[in-house]
């Protein structure tokens, strides 16, 4: 039996924790006679999810070290701090598991200059996987590691073929390293049961017809520029709210941005919610605003509520999702009125709509678990 190890430190739950722990329920869940699936527990902060993952075939493999709890978890510079301590921490702890236990694969998803450094330096009998993710500054540091390392590097994946055609370009790593593989977002059977315990809440947030947006409170999700545009789509049109769900560091500035544009009746910060399809239902369409997805998890969710989504024409992730507007509606981001005048057109071409759901629902089936485990295992049995 082939072991495949995780390496995925990740200090919120994130987009990227999702994706790891999903992809690893998709190799435990439907390739259980040939491969052992594993999570490096690096410092606790898989500790709340064992009971899950012991369940789902899963298993956590502690280095050793237990301070989760003291790190800073929020914040460009404290999570830079974080980070960093991680890295510093689990340096002789990840040598000696790879020596000891020598895994088949070991598939990298954060803080993933530790493993290639090491890499570099020794020779283990394991098959590296990385996972690139965004398009990373190519920085004198990180191109010289990422050269160093590329023979030792087995396989790098990507979530979005646009990412992998400017992977390319930059000529670091040779073509027949790279492949498409979708995160893996979709879990069909808790999809079904969310929506159906979405049906038994009963909602009464606004009075008015909303619009949603969904992510954490960072500078990342550019909010601040969707609450601008959407102050200046009030002007001419009161039958619409925005409902915001999140939390992070840029709350109290939204906050009073809102309170700015005298908005607290119109745009309202919802915080964290458990089950987000309780609000997708009900809203007319889902904005993203992000400076930078691939594709990012809430646009393949609201996709799946067959909700119509307003997405900013970001680098890698949206564009393609929605096929270069055939699914969607797509505005140039940080651009006056591009937004605005995209929420107009939202409202002036409903008849459209019904075909771009349709098309985006579609596409959707792309991110399931089933569809990551046959593009990955595909990978993993080649040898």
């Amino acid at each position: 039996m082939r072991n495949v190890y995780y390496w995925s430190p990740c200090l919120e739950k994130v987009g990227t924790y999702w994706s790891t722990m999903n992809s690893a329920i998709s190799l435990a869940k439907y390739n259980k006679n040939h491969l052992s699936v594993k999570i490096l527990n690096v410092c606790g902060e898989w500790d709340s999810e064992k009971s899950f993952l012991i369940e789902n075939d899963i298993e956590l493999i502690d280095l050793g070290l237990n301070y989760f709890k003291f790190l800073p978890k929020t914040g460009f510079f404290k999570s830079r701090f974080s980070f960093l301590v991680i890295f510093i921490l689990s340096i002789f702890p990840l040598i000696k598991l790879l020596r000891n236990q020598k895994p088949e694969y070991l598939i990298i998803h954060l803080i993933t200059s530790l493993p290639i450094i090491l890499f570099s330096i020794f020779n283990f009998n394991t098959k590296l996987i990385l996972r690139i993710s965004g398009l990373p500054k190519i920085n004198l540091l990180r191109g010289f590691l990422w050269r160093m390392v590329s023979k030792k590097i087995y396989k790098i994946s990507s979530p979005s073929n646009d990412l992998i055609s400017q992977l390319n370009k930059i000529e670091i790593f040779p073509q027949n390293k790279l492949f498409f593989l979708p995160d893996p977002i979709i879990r069909i059977k808790k999809f079904i049961n969310d929506i159906k315990l979405s049906g038994k809440e009963n909602l009464s947030i606004s009075k008015r017809k909303y619009f949603i947006s969904v992510g954490r409170l960072t500078k990342q999700k550019n909010f601040k520029y969707l609450i601008d545009e959407f102050y200046k789509f009030t002007k001419n049109n009161h039958d619409y709210d925005l409902l915001i769900f999140g939390e992070g560091e840029h709350k109290k500035k939204l906050l009073n941005q809102i309170n700015e544009y005298s908005l607290s009746n119109r745009v309202f910060l919802m915080g964290y919610s458990k089950n987000i399809y309780s609000h997708m239902k009900n809203a007319e369409a889902f904005i993203l605003s992000s400076l930078w997805e691939d594709p990012g998890f809430v646009i393949i969710e609201a996709g799946m509520c067959n909700l119509f989504i307003i997405s900013s024409n970001c680098k890698n992730g949206p564009r393609e999702f929605l096929q270069d507007g055939e699914g969607g509606l797509l505005f140039e981001n940080n651009k006056e009125n591009e937004l605005t005048n995209a929420l107009k057109s939202f409202i002036e071409t409903k008849q459209n709509h019904k075909i771009k759901k349709i098309i985006t629902k579609k596409k959707c089936l792309t991110y399931t678990l089933f569809r990551h485990f046959k593009i990955l295992n595909k990978i993993l049995i080649q040898n």
